[in-house]
């Protein structure tokens, strides 16, 4: 998933955190933009990638 956001937009700075107990969450801009544990499952790239795009459209 880093890769993808990593190629899709390259300004955006992106790290990998494991967390313990299952913990998986996406968070950009200071913003939580996916919860594992509250979506149940983890999130597709494309998933990822859209909410992405939508936030810099939003921007701009």
């Amino acid at each position: 998933m880093v890769d993808a956001i990593r190629g899709a937009h390259t300004d955006i700075q992106v790290e990998a955190h494991t967390g313990s107990g299952g913990v998986f969450d996406v968070v950009a801009d200071g913003r939580k933009i996916f919860s594992k544990w509250d979506a149940g499952r983890f999130p597709s790239n494309a998933e990822i990638l859209k909410t992405l795009g939508e936030m810099r459209a939003q921007k701009a």
